[in-house]
Order: structure tokens, then sequence, then C-alpha cells
């Protein structure tokens, strides 16, 4: 029964079968036992692993701030977009699910093979407008009477926005977005079958006080070259800032002129508080280290070479004797 919806009447009829004695707990939990079929629809195929998915993600989600930020910048209001979900499913359903009168952007992204649509709820497409021409950003959703003028318009604020499209793919894909056609009516797509897979991205999106739906309808064709790079491991790679040798040498110039304390010790004691407020000149401290015994060198306060003490020129200079050993040799 996992993820059935029952209806109020069998609701009921459920209770009353358990309130009489008809059927026990123990019926029911068996029934959901033995029922562990899952339903597969092989019109509705998944294409993508939930690591790919999750990666889509995680790609649109910087696109949502990128948009964010330029949208606010565009129309000077408030704007918040989101990421709801990404799913895959056919691309019948996904035309089935958006509004009859909508306004869609119909985009190619070379060098991938195939078309994007990016959908745009009518209520917010009209805030923007509004907002564009110089309104407080209300909407009036008649989306099927656009003039050319707002033709216009909506198509260099979208095309500018792919701007921020380019910049969130960059890490799977150098891709260069371009606006076909602008489209209001979904049933004259004809792009791909209508079984075909898509991955569609909602974004929840509020501008000003106007509230709607961006989707982004993606097809199998587009991803199919560029689905190694979704997964884990390649973003880990990807993610490994390569180093120039040009950059390497700065690097290493600036790392070579950095200075580091040295500090030759010459032994250590201990002495009480009392011992320490009455020190005069003249007086002797003695140290746990002969003074045939080599000092040790310490740099950056890691003790590091074995020491004799000497002068050079009459000033005070050490001779390295040996380098010690231990933990400290990797760092």
């Amino acid at each position: 029964m996992a993820g059935d919806v029952l209806s109020q009447s069998e609701i009921d009829a459920l209770l009353s079968a358990l309130s009489t004695g008809e059927m026990s707990a123990d019926d029911i939990k068996k029934e959901e036992e033995a029922k562990k079929v899952k339903v597969y629809d092989f019109k509705r195929a998944l294409r993508f692993s939930k690591d790919q998915i999750r990666s889509l993600t995680r790609i649109h989600e910087n696109f949502a701030r990128l948009l964010t930020t330029f949208f606010s910048a565009q129309l000077r209001t408030y704007v918040q977009i989101t990421v709801a979900s990404v799913d895959q499913i056919p691309f019948e359903e996904f035309i089935r699910s958006i509004p009859n009168m909508t306004l869609i952007n119909v985009f190619e992204v070379p060098p991938l093979d195939g078309n994007i649509l990016m959908e745009i709820n009518p209520n917010i497409a009209y805030s923007m407008l509004d907002r564009l021409m110089g309104g407080s950003g209300s909407s009036h959703s008649n989306v099927d009477n656009l003039t050319e003028i707002e033709t216009k318009i909506m198509t260099n604020l979208f095309e500018r926005s792919f701007d921020n499209l380019r910049e969130a793919w960059a890490n799977i894909a150098d891709i260069d977005p371009i606006l076909n056609e602008l489209e209001v009516n979904p049933q004259f797509l004809q792009m791909i079958s209508p079984n075909e897979t898509v991955v569609v991205i909602s974004f929840n999106s509020i501008i000003g006080e106007t509230s709607g739906m961006i989707n982004i309808c993606i097809p199998h064709v587009v991803l199919e070259p560029i689905v190694p790079n979704l997964s884990v491991r390649y973003w880990m790679q990807s993610n490994k800032a390569d180093v120039s040798p040009e950059q390497t040498a700065i690097i290493e110039k600036r790392v070579k002129q950095s200075e580091l304390e040295v500090v030759a010790q010459l032994g250590d004691t201990d002495i009480s508080i009392e011992d320490f407020l009455t020190l005069q000149y003249g007086d002797v401290l003695q140290l746990d280290q002969k003074i045939s015994d080599p000092l040790t060198l310490s740099v950056g306060g890691i003790p590091k070479f074995t020491i004799q003490p000497g002068t050079i020129k009459k000033r005070m200079a050490v001779q390295i004797i040996d380098s010690l050993k231990g933990g400290d040799d990797d760092e």
C-alpha cells in the first residue's frame, strides 16, 4: 500500500474494517510485505544516475544564484531564485505540465547538439516586462498577446542572461547559448520525440511581490556527450587547479625570499620565581648541557640541526654539524 494515495471513502472503509475486526493490523503488514514489486515504466526510462542528477543540481544551484544577481540588477527590485527540484521525465509529460500560454525560450548550446528550453511562468514573465518598462512589477498574464516590442525586450533580457548559464556550465562544458526563438504555445514545440527522456530543473522564483516557476528542460541528446563529466570523480579532478611552470617559478621565488627565525639554543635550566625576581648583574645560571656537547639549531621553532658555536671575522657564528632526524623532517 506504500506509495498509494487513498481517497477519503477508502480510508473510512479501512478504519471501519479495523474497528469491526474484519481486518487486523497484522494482515495489513503481511500484505505490504508481500507486495514488493516495483513498477517500471519503459516509456519513462531513467537515463541518468542519482550521482549525475546531483551534479546537475549543483550546476543549476550556482546558475540560480547568478540569475538572482543578474535579474536584481536589471529589474532593480527584490529577486530570489532557488532550485525547487530536478527530475527526469518524458518530454510529453513536461509539455503537459506547463501552461497552455506561457513564455518559452528555445536556444542552442553549441558545440552540443539539440536545443534547451527555458519556460517562464506568465506571472513572472509579465512582472519582468512591467519592471523593464518602468512599472511597479505587476503581472497581467496576457502572454498570448505579446507585441513585437515586448518580444524584443524579453528576447534581449534572456539573451543577456545566458552568460550566467555559460558560467554555471563552465566546469562540465564550454557552451555558447544562442536564442533561436521565443514561443508562447508549448503545443507548437516539436523538438524531440514525446517519449524522449528530458531533465527538468524547476526554480522557485520571486520577482518583487510576484512569484512563479521557471523551468529548464534539457533533452538527453544534449547531455549525452558530457554524461561522463557529471560524475563525482570528474568534479574532484576538475576542481584541482592546474599550476603553470611560470606560476610555479613565481611561488618558488617568493617562498625562497620568506624570512625564518633561526635560534641557536645553548641549553635549558629551571629556576624558581623567587630566584628569577632576585637575579642581578653577574649571577651565573647553570645550564643542563656541557660545553663539549653540540648545540641545537631551531628553524621556525622546530629543531632542525646540531651545531657548534664559533666566530667569523670577530662575529659570533655557528657551524652545522648534522641534521636532526625525526617526524619534523618532512615539514
